[in-house]
């Protein structure tokens, strides 16, 4: 009997192996979208940062309040961000302090949607070519970093934030924080 009929048996039966041992990691916890941050437990990156509207260089302290922050990384291009802005409102809006990061965008156009939709940010920096969002291991937008009162990143959440990720992800994390300071 010839073994290369063999073969595609094999390999469809290493497939089903290899999705079922994926199924039961996803069962017990294991995130497949995770993407961990090499930057959690360590400062935010030094960098030259400048204000979205003044265009003025912003002191690196903005991110040591004494109390946690959110860095939140978006531009208008992004229509996930878009879904996302009304949920960084709320959060605005009951005390949570929010740092934005417009990234590779256009001034004019970041302007025209925070006047439009509302500016949920207590300060936004301008990073046009992307070079801060490098220094974070940002990939895209949106992103959201927790950062505690002394300017030491603490989780790194890709993708939109919403009410879900917020309760179950981002706010035990931030209500730590907070009682920490």
């Amino acid at each position: 009997m010839n073994k290369k009929l063999f073969l595609p048996l094999i390999f469809f039966v290493a497939l089903i192996v290899t999705f079922f041992v994926q199924l039961q990691r996803n069962g017990q916890g294991d995130d497949p979208k995770a993407l961990e941050s090499a930057l959690v437990g360590q400062a935010v990156p030094s960098a030259r940062l400048y204000d979205l509207f003044t265009n003025q260089q912003v002191n690196q302290k903005i991110f040591q309040q004494g109390k946690p922050i959110l860095l939140n990384v978006w531009a208008t291009w992004c229509p996930t961000c878009y879904s996302e802005h009304q949920y960084l409102n709320r959060l605005a809006e009951q005390g949570i302090s929010i740092i934005g990061v417009n990234y590779k965008d256009q001034r004019d156009k970041a302007i025209n949607w925070l006047q439009r939709l509302n500016n949920p940010y207590q300060q936004v920096l301008f990073d046009e070519k992307g070079s801060f969002g490098l220094d974070l291991g940002v990939y895209g937008a949106p992103e959201t970093f927790i950062i505690d009162g002394n300017g030491i990143i603490h989780y790194r959440h890709a993708g939109d934030l919403n009410e879900k990720v917020w309760q179950q992800k981002i706010q035990p994390i931030y209500q730590r924080l907070m009682e920490q300071k």
